[in-house]
């Protein structure tokens, strides 16, 4: 069972994520197994976070995109099949969104079942 790190931090900031756990993760296209979760805390120019979410959300392997308040203004829960496909989708997909400024990837850990 995998969950999320109750606690995100960058410098002096941290986010409290809610705990989440799945049985299984799978790709819904592909029905193969996903090696790779992560949470992706995005920061926005001002009055950008609704359309970022949006279109951050329609990226394959993007399972939820929200906008939020606080030291973040998107949340993104992504899958993938490796380490190396999650940061191509990061690098190449969403940090190429217009309206991001910044971005905090957060893998989910297994830590004992």
């Amino acid at each position: 069972m995998g969950y999320i790190p109750e606690n995100c931090t960058t410098g002096t900031r941290s986010l409290r994520l809610p705990r989440v756990v799945r049985e299984t993760w799978t790709h819904e296209e592909e029905g193969s197994p996903v090696a790779v979760s992560a949470y992706v805390l995005i920061q926005t120019e001002v009055g950008k976070a609704e359309s970022v979410a949006r279109e951050v959300g329609g990226i394959q392997g993007v399972v939820a995109a929200e906008d939020v308040t606080g030291p973040y203004d998107v949340i993104v829960r992504a899958e993938a099949a490796s380490v190396d496909e999650l940061g191509r989708m990061v690098v190449s997909r969403l940090q190429m969104i217009e309206g991001i400024t910044r971005t905090l990837t957060c893998p989910v850990v297994n830590l004992g079942d």
